[in-house]
């Protein structure tokens, strides 16, 4: 039977969805509009070989609305949207099918700003930024903000502090040992700040060259992929794969707090209401991972204000994201329900807010 958009169940009253082709360079992409109540739409693109089109509308409609939820909590003047090409990345890549990807951008008029996301380089977006001034994430000039991982990992690791502040009653990790799972871009970084801090790390990655490497210069101990759920941990850190926090791993976690990179840790909302109910502290991956988003728009605000990159307007954005998990993990606990629907709720109200406010200056005007 076939679906047509707005019954699928990842429809969340997304104000559009674009369909997008260009016959001479085969571009089939979809781009996703969730909310431009806090500001224009921004969000990743990703490219992703499909197994057909209404699994990347799934995807684009899901990861829109996340985008919706982790701009407002990252409380950036920002909505949220996400775009995705169809087709091998490895193989199908060209500058022309970024080209065409950023006209098909232009047309949207600057409601959605797109980004860099799996499978989507740097050096990708900087083709489509030739076509359309509706991308960020560049490595070059002014307002660039460069690699966003760095930022994304001091979060990560700011995050794993305010976690140990509240189980452990400390102000370093001295005595903790946290199972690391990926050490890529974020990884890397987030590993020699745990490391630093005093943490015992155990980790993992498909990478073994990259994570001998990284295991060396923090002491850490290396296990197989799949064994890192058996790790005794204090605090898991998930910084790949999404969804691994599921029920076939449920059981072998043995760690009091999960706080990790990686995004959609919950392979479902129910995972999340199972670990609140077993006393495991979650940090709502978005709150946690949103440093690279803040690197992110700190890009559109100099170019909206005709400045430089600003690494204290970072700073205090990422300041203010710490506030906002301390009060998730403190309305958890007072209002016992999951951290996943604290952090919703907050996402909630602060766009819902903003939309009633459009609202008045559209009747005012």
């Amino acid at each position: 039977m076939s679906m047509t958009l707005f019954d699928s169940p990842s429809f969340a009253n997304h104000e559009g969805v674009h369909a997008v082709f260009d016959e001479k360079t085969g571009l089939r992409a979809i781009i996703a509009v969730h909310s431009t109540a806090r500001g224009p739409a921004v969000g990743g693109t990703r490219m992703w070989n499909y197994a057909s089109s209404a699994e990347a509308l799934e995807d684009v409609l899901r990861l829109s609305k996340g985008m919706s939820y982790k701009n407002a909590v990252a409380d950036l003047e920002m909505g949220g949207g996400k775009s995705v090409i169809i087709g091998d990345s490895r193989t199908q890549k060209t500058p022309e099918l970024f080209a065409a990807f950023g006209r098909a951008v232009s047309t949207l008029g600057g409601i959605y700003y797109a980004a860099e996301d799996v499978g989507v380089s740097v050096a990708d977006i900087a083709e489509a930024r030739k076509v359309t001034p509706y991308v960020l994430g560049l490595s070059d000039g002014p307002e660039a903000s460069g690699d966003p991982s760095p930022v994304t990992a001091e979060g990560v690791f700011r995050s794993t502090l305010t976690v140990a502040r509240r189980l452990w009653k400390q102000d370093d990790l001295t005595g903790l040992t946290i199972a690391l799972q990926g050490i890529g871009h974020v990884g890397g970084y987030l590993a020699d700040k745990l490391h630093a801090a005093g943490a015992k790390l155990v980790m993992t990655d498909v990478n073994t060259a990259l994570l001998a490497e990284v295991a060396a210069r923090t002491n850490a101990e290396i296990v197989a992929p799949d064994a890192i759920y058996d790790v005794k941990a204090d605090i898991y850190a998930p910084c790949a794969l999404g969804a691994t926090l599921n029920p076939q791993t449920l059981d072998r976690i043995s760690a009091k707090a999960v706080v990790g990179a990686a995004n959609n840790q919950l392979a479902t909302p129910e995972v999340g209401r199972i670990l609140f109910e077993r006393g495991v502290l979650y940090a709502p991956d978005y709150v946690v991972n949103g440093g690279g988003i803040i690197n992110v728009a700190s890009e559109l605000n100099a170019r909206n204000t005709g400045g430089a990159y600003d690494a204290a307007w970072v700073e205090g954005k990422l300041s203010r994201l710490m506030e906002t998990l301390d009060e998730v993990l403190e309305r958890s606990a007072s209002e016992g329900r999951p951290t996943h629907e604290i952090a919703d709720a907050i996402a909630e109200a602060r766009i819902n807010a903003a939309r009633a406010e459009k609202a008045e200056q559209l009747k005012a005007a």
